[in-house]
């Protein structure tokens, strides 16, 4: 067992495996006044890395004066040296992952000479080959997190982490290409380890190569952007001096009222207003809040896998439990967003139907985009062309960079609410992917209420089959493409992958909850407010919502467990009625509530408080991956995890701070624009977004 485990160990560590010998003489250094012997202890522990044979010629004269002076004692050579990841403890608890020293490897540079630090994050694979023994087993899954998430190389790492793969800091020469330092890297491992039980693969991404750049000047596209939210800032200050001198606004021109639209005075009380709207369904501000802080966990789970932490096995057998059901059922938590903007939809277009016999289809589309593409295009224009600039480290340019390379190419899909249909891993931004299937659901929204409103019942029939039909897709593709909605302990990156692109991001697929919403709107604007249920019917009404909560969050709860296999049945009838169960949950909250029928549940769900929620929920929803992925590129080293590290209060008080600037230099403005150019009558409609009503 003993030669195994070590082979383990130093494969999983890359250190002594990744490693390049260079000619480290054995003649005593004068300059340094170390003996001969200490020299010769110091680098056989830990031997310097330099592909000497790179097809570069530069590379490889430049890794050879590194090894010389390196021999020499030179400090900048020692730099490089000791920037370099290095052997460490607790491997057994998951410390795999070593960043080095970030700052100090670009901070390398040669005295009166060209040679400079270059920093390369190396991804290692270690797979065991067939029929190696248990114990081997055993240390390969204690090294490996018991493989938590599964993962391999050609897994996209920017959106989800490749967890099943060793990160390991490289600091190299600048002038050698990633592809010969992969090369060397991948020679060094086979030298060590090519005759024992494990399969090595590694891999270098030019992406992942950071060098120093001298000029503080930021690129001019980036200039372009910061001179642009500078304009937009400048705009709101004239706005707001403007709202404060001239007090009588009635005889305003439309000019001025479009500049009055950005005022930071008047949109800040309407933001933290409390007054109530009689017309308002109020339950679904608490409803709203209380899936988008879930949301939130959830989102802030799955970034704290990009983590390097020191005792990360520790980690995943501590979420390994059932009720970590609670993050792990993320996909849960959009659906009632769904569910709601059916509702509100439905109830604002019957109320026009019934008012004027008919609906402006076209104010409808121009209203929603003045509401959603500014606040939208500013988040896709911040993030590819000022995020970047703010920031550095080890995963920078995989969480940061790599997002704003493919917004470079395609952002226009998202301004047309088209960007899920691409992939998920092509996707600008991909937790927007929730917006475009929205807008496409909205967009047949007016012939569904219509149907309803003209033929009740045959409309209603016919809404409930194109229901079932998509419950039957959901189910289908889950089965035949071994898809799964929940992330159970060992799922495969690739298949969370698949489930988004083959599922979870298709309006087809996400139309049932949308239906129950048009349903369950068109109930309400039908019984009224008066609708009185008797007791019997309540109690048994909270007993069946009570069955529905706990087959949608408690049931599915042993998919959490560790020792769970996966089973295609399980995932289907999780993907096709879990989100059903648990919209029902909240269908009746809302029924009961505004009908005058709830309790003390529906009267804390419509606290008027969470009307200030709601009025930031969309850019809530936008700020929150930018700010995790900020953070996650700046980590330098490993960090010991604990449970509290979930509720992270400085970055919740940053994504709240970014969703109230966002709501009031953007999507306040444009409201108010909108209301300029498109008069409303006295009687006025709920006006919806994804995620909000105002």
């Amino acid at each position: 067992m003993g030669t195994n485990a070590w082979c383990i160990v130093l494969c999983v560590c890359a250190s002594a495996s990744a490693v390049r010998l260079g000619n480290i003489s054995t003649t005593p250094l004068i300059s340094s006044g170390l003996p001969k012997k200490l020299i010769k202890s110091l680098f056989s522990m830990h031997p310097p890395f330099a592909p000497v044979d790179s097809n570069n010629s530069l590379c490889r004269e430049h890794s050879r004066i590194y090894l010389e002076d390196l021999e020499e004692f030179e400090m900048w050579a020692l730099k490089m040296f000791d920037s370099n990841a290095k052997l460490p403890s607790g491997l057994l608890n998951g410390n795999v992952n070593q960043l080095g020293d970030f700052d100090q490897c670009l901070g390398v540079q040669q005295p009166r000479g060209a040679i400079r630090g270059q920093y390369c994050l190396a991804f290692i694979e270690v797979k065991l080959k067939p029929g190696a023994n248990e114990a081997l087993n055993a240390v390969h899954g204690f090294a490996h997190s018991h493989y938590a998430f599964r993962s391999n190389l050609e897994d996209p790492g920017h959106r989800v982490p490749r967890f099943s793969t060793v990160n390991w800091a490289l600091c190299v020469p600048a002038s050698c290409p990633a592809q010969d330092i992969e090369l060397a890297l991948a020679s060094s491992v086979d030298r060590y380890l090519s005759s024992s039980s494990l399969e090595i693969r590694v891999h270098v991404d030019p992406d992942m190569c950071q060098v120093r750049h001298d000029s503080i000047i930021p690129p001019p596209a980036s200039l372009m952007a910061i001179g642009f939210f500078l304009a937009v800032m400048g705009v709101i200050a004239t706005a707001t001096i403007t709202d404060y001198m001239v007090p009588d606004k009635r005889h305003a021109t439309r000019a001025m009222e479009v500049l009055l639209a950005f005022s930071l005075v008047t949109n800040s009380r309407k933001l933290l207003s409390m007054a109530q709207s009689p017309d308002d369904i109020h339950s679904v501000h608490g409803i709203r809040a209380l899936n988008a802080i879930m949301l939130l966990m959830s989102h802030k789970s799955m970034a704290l896998f990009f983590h390097p932490y020191i005792n990360r096995t520790t980690m995943t057998e501590a979420l390994g439990k059932p009720w970590t059901v609670i993050a792990r059922a993320a996909s849960l938590y959009t659906d009632p967003f769904i569910m709601m903007s059916g509702l509100l939809t439905t109830y604002s277009l019957l109320r026009h139907l019934s008012r004027d016999q008919s609906i402006n289809i076209k104010n409808e589309y121009i209203s929603r985009v003045l509401r959603l593409v500014p606040t939208l295009g500013a988040l896709i224009l911040f993030c590819t062309f000022v995020l970047p600039i703010l920031g550095s480290g080890p995963q920078w340019n995989l969480v940061v960079r790599h997002h704003a390379e493919v917004c470079k190419t395609s952002w226009w899909r998202n301004l047309l609410f088209i960007h899920n249909y691409f992939g998920f891993k092509n996707m600008c931004l991909t937790h927007t992917h929730h917006i475009g299937i929205d807008t496409q659901l909205f967009a047949l929204s007016p012939l569904l209420v219509w149907g309803i409103w003209k033929w009740p019942k045959p409309g209603l029939f016919a809404l409930f089959l194109l229901a079932a039909a998509s419950t039957g897709l959901r189910f289908y593709a889950t089965y035949v493409r071994q898809l799964n909605l929940f992330v159970y302990f060992g799922n495969p990156v690739s298949q969370m992958f698949e489930t988004a692109d083959y599922s979870y991001i298709l309006p087809s697929h996400r139309f049932t909850v949308y239906a129950m919403g048009v349903s369950l709107g068109y109930g309400l604007w039908h019984w009224g407010k008066e609708f009185k249920l008797k007791t019997s019917q309540l109690t048994l009404g909270w007993f069946i919502a009570i069955c529905m909560l706990y087959q949608s969050m408690v049931s599915p709860a042993k998919m959490g467990d560790r020792a769970y296999i996966y089973n295609r049945l399980d995932a289907a009838n999780y993907a096709a009625f879990a989100p059903i169960t648990w919209c029902l949950f909240f269908t009746w909250i809302i029924f009961t509530s505004h009908t005058g029928n709830g309790g003390f549940l529906s009267k804390l769900l419509s606290w008027r408080g969470f009307q200030v929620f709601t009025r930031i929920s969309y850019s809530f929803y936008l700020t929150q991956f930018p700010v995790f992925f900020y953070n996650v590129g700046q980590v330098r080293t490993a960090e010991y995890y604990s449970i509290l590290q979930l509720i992270n209060i400085k970055e919740l008080i940053v994504i709240i701070l970014a969703s109230a600037t966002l709501t009031l230099t953007f999507e306040m403005p444009f409201i108010a624009i909108k209301s300029v150019f498109i008069k409303r009558r006295p009687q006025t409609r709920i006006d919806i977004a994804p995620l909000k009503t105002e």
